[in-house]
């Protein structure tokens, strides 16, 4: 009986030692166990006008885990980076954040260049929550209107195309892409340049045309496609 006991107290422990945070962020500080999920290098797309484009890329938790810590780390320090979250109270996991989560990049310097930045998650395992009070009043509260569907495909030399649709019954309200490399250390221009995109939003779905020199075969590079869907009225 005592060695079935040292033997599952040694299984947990391995298994926290499993779920330690990667080195090199802060999205599983203050957690006794979490899943690190990093993400590539997200491309940002450069300008110099008041109205600066933006970048949005989803990272998603195993199944069963809420996003509970978020971190980036950036290329250049010019790089204004945050993330969407559910209105609710109170501000924590599961009811701001849940199983995925959007990071937002924009890039606000002035020299140009290829500016990345790397979005890290920190995801625990879900639990529920207490009841909630409703207030007397007579309006909607905030919910999620919005459902965004998400595709990612992996970039080769070459041409293609890649669509996200909205389901059976919704209708499309927004679309955007991303792209993003898997490297250690941010990509250089050259790479940032190996690879581009053209969009183009229809009724339904949010289609990508891809282009990739060859460059981009020595590394793990990625579009991702968002089509913002919705069944509201």
């Amino acid at each position: 009986m005592r060695l079935r006991t040292i033997w599952a107290l040694v299984v947990i422990g391995a298994a926290l030692v499993v779920a330690a945070p990667a080195a090199g962020a802060n999205e599983c500080n203050g957690f006794m166990v979490c899943v690190s999920v990093p993400g590539p290098w997200v491309v940002v797309p450069v300008s110099t006008s008041s109205q600066r484009p933006r970048v949005e890329y989803q990272i998603t938790c195993p199944r069963g885990h809420v996003a509970a810590g978020l971190d980036a780390r950036l290329s250049v320090r010019p790089i204004d980076v945050g993330f969407i979250g559910t209105l609710g109270t109170p501000v924590n996991p599961g009811i701001s954040t849940s199983r995925s989560v959007v990071f937002l990049g924009t890039y606000v310097g002035s020299q140009g260049g290829a500016p990345t930045f790397k979005p890290f998650a920190g995801c625990v395992p879900a639990a529920g929550g207490g009841t909630r009070v409703p207030s007397a009043v007579s309006a909607f509260p905030p919910g999620r209107p919005v459902t965004r569907r998400v595709k990612t495909v992996r970039v080769r030399p070459g041409s293609t195309t890649v669509m996200q649709r909205c389901l059976r019954g919704e209708r499309l309200v927004g679309g955007s892409h991303a792209f993003g490399f898997f490297t250690r250390t941010p990509p250089s221009a050259s790479l940032v340049g190996s690879v581009s995109g053209s969009q183009a939003v229809g009724s339904s779905s949010v289609t990508v045309r891809v282009s990739g020199d060859a460059e981009v075969s020595s590394v793990r590079a990625v579009v991702q496609v968002h089509a913002l869907c919705t069944r509201s009225a």
